[in-house]
Formats: C-alpha cells, structure tokens, sequence
C-alpha cells in the first residue's frame, strides 16, 4: 500500500468515528439476542418463581423446627433446675431429719435450765445453721389446733378455749420451707 493510500484510509476511519455507526441486519440481530438474554423468557420466570417459592416454604419449615427446638430447649432447661432445686431440698430435708433429736434434747435441756456455758453457744450455733437451711421449728402452747400440722396425743375439754387449741405440746413439729418434716406432738383441748 502507498503512503498516500494509507492517509486515505486513515481519514476514512477518523471520519467514520463522527458518523453515526450503521447498522445491517447481522447487528440488529445480535441486539435482539442480547435483549433477550436480559429479558427472561415465561418458561424460565415461572421456573424462577416455583423455585423461589420452595425456597420460602424450605425456610418456613426450617424456622419452625429452629422454634420447636429452641421451646424443647428451654423447657428442658427449667425441669432440670425445677429438678435439681427439688433433689437439694430434699437431701437438705434428709439431713434436717436426722438433726431433729438433737434439737429436741436441746429444747429439753433448755426447759430443764441445763443450756448453759459452752454447750448454750454450741446449741445456738446449731439452732442458727439449721435457721440458715430453712428449717423452722413450730407449736407453741395456745396454738389453734391444725389438725394437718399437729398430732393430737391426748384430749381434753376446757371451758378456757373458744377452738380446738394446742394446750401442751410434747415435741415441737419443724417445716422446711412449705415441706413438713415432723408434724408437733400435742395435746388438745376442746370448748365444752
């Protein structure tokens, strides 16, 4: 090619750069191709939706049994402590239990005037670590009788009661929280 025919050409391409590009049937097509890749045909759209509908429904069904396992979870969770706070009061109720003869000689010791001296701190030192435990010591002369929390070891009529009231007691009854250890041994009167 001759130089001038290579200057010829050049200025044709710069100039061809201006012009508005022309188009033949080749490029329509190729743009009508492109257009329908960005369009989704129907077959593929209502493919799209049937697959995004399992999907949601694939979700609902997983977040159910997140939920049903997350309940399962935290019930379980509750009846273990609900369990575990119920076998620590029952051992501490166990060792109350086997306490309980040894307050009641200190209660007979007390009524007699024997608790003094060193044995007096020891007694209340035991009286208060038991308190600490929960276990509450009960009747007293004058209660009401309650038949659920005493037990009558003898009866009698008086004319000094309104009720059936507690007019001795023989050992005293203890509660550890709402459980009844021992009932209290009494004696009842009733009005006449």
């Amino acid at each position: 090619m001759s130089e001038d025919e290579a200057k010829a050409k050049a200025k044709e391409q710069a100039g061809g750069a201006h012009r508005a590009p022309e188009t033949d049937e080749n490029d329509a097509s190729g743009a009508t191709e492109s257009a329908e890749r960005t369009e989704p045909a129907a077959g593929e759209a209502s493919g799209l939706g049937a697959e995004l509908e399992a999907l949601r429904t694939d979700l609902e069904e997983r977040t159910r049994d997140l939920q049903r396992i997350s309940a399962e979870y935290a019930n379980y969770r509750k009846r273990v402590d609900r369990d575990r706070a119920t076998a620590a009061e029952q051992t501490t109720g166990h060792v109350l239990t086997a306490l309980l003869p040894v307050l009641d000689d200190i209660d007979r010791a007390r009524e007699h005037g024997d608790l003094v001296g060193p044995f007096a701190t020891v007694a209340e030192s035991l009286n208060a670590a038991t308190g600490k435990l929960g276990l509450v010591g009960f009747g007293e002369k004058g209660d009401p009788f309650d038949p659920t929390r005493h037990e009558a070891v003898a009866h009698q009529t008086s004319a000094d009661v309104s009720e059936p009231t507690c007019v001795e007691v023989m050992r005293r009854g203890y509660t550890l929280g709402e459980r009844l250890l021992r009932p209290a041994l009494v004696a009842v009167a009733d009005p006449e």
